[in-house]
């Protein structure tokens, strides 16, 4: 399969290496800062599964694109998506297979308008990622795994074709024939976790020591509420999961959402915390207070 990578950072980066790394055909979809970067440094990424470098992985720019690839993973920033659309439009044929790695499901309403509902496979990846001083890409857990399926719970050939494309790489991948229930688990807890530590701004034990944990809870049970209504509620096993997490003694957890926040970048407000938020059809005072905290934030940022 021709693999078409849209975006090198932490998650793209490390997924497109390790498939390269496995002897995939994959080519980078990039901005020409990070093409030229690239260049200079190769594809590097340090992690406790075995590091890699590549010294000359394949890219392109959007204006460059001339024909389909079998499969584009999409691992862009959410607030980048519209940009990622037009760029990689070129490249999905009648039978590419789109692969988004995003969080919540604002991006697979966009995709769906876009390219049609069929094109568009249901997907999530787990890990913590970054990319270091020369653009390498530094794995920060011990979570890398992809989950993937079509979104109808059907076995197609395309996806079993895919999974035997990821099998060989180093990363966990696992096709799932419940793959949306799995999205909105994840969404529920990504919206909890970058809710709670951006609003409170500190860590899950800094929280829990302040006497934070009931709010955590809370927080968590209006993300689950609004999903329920939506017709995936999360299982039992996945909510325990959370609030073990969310409420526990002394851990340095944070959201990624949060350190955005820290470092003054840009965050995933709207796609994680905003559409879950409008989705809901009850009061979900924890959720908008998140919400909107970030939100004015963001607001700050744009006018400096």
């Amino acid at each position: 399969m021709r693999i078409l990578v849209v975006g090198a950072g932490g998650v793209g980066g490390y997924f497109g290496g390790r498939l390269l790394q496995a002897g995939r055909d994959v080519t980078f979809l990039v901005r020409p800062r990070r093409a030229a970067q690239l260049a200079e440094h190769g594809l590097g990424i340090k992690s406790s599964y075995g590091d890699y470098h590549h010294p000359k992985p394949r890219t392109v720019q959007a204006d460059a694109l001339s024909e389909p690839f079998d499969v584009v993973l999409l691992s862009c920033k959410a607030y980048d998506l519209d940009d990622a659309i037009a760029s990689c439009a070129a490249a999905v044929g009648l039978n590419t297979v789109i692969l988004p790695l995003l969080n919540g499901m604002r991006h697979i309403d966009m995709l769906d308008a876009r390219f049609g509902r069929t094109a568009v496979l249901g997907g999530l990846c787990m890990i913590a990622s970054t990319l270091g001083e020369n653009g390498e890409i530094l794995h920060l857990n011990d979570n890398h795994a992809v989950i993937f399926g079509e979104r109808d719970g059907s076995q197609s050939a395309r996806a079993a074709a895919l999974e035997a494309e990821l099998t060989e790489a180093t990363f966990s991948s696992t096709r799932s024939d419940a793959i949306v229930q799995r999205m909105w688990e994840k969404w529920v807890f990504i919206a909890t976790g970058a809710g709670l530590t951006s609003l409170m701004r500190g860590s899950v034990g800094e929280i829990e020591a302040a006497g934070g944990a009931p709010l955590a809870e809370a927080l968590l049970a209006e993300c689950a509420r609004i999903a329920t209504e939506a017709g995936f509620p999360p299982s039992e096993a996945s909510l325990r999961r959370s609030v073990s997490m969310f409420t526990a003694r002394g851990s340095s957890l944070t959201a990624s959402m949060y350190r955005d926040i820290e470092r003054g970048g840009r965050t995933e407000c709207e796609h994680v915390l905003g559409d879950l938020l409008r989705r809901g059809r009850g009061e979900a005072p924890m959720l908008r207070a998140a919400y909107t905290h970030v939100a004015t934030y963001e607001i700050r940022r744009a006018a400096n």
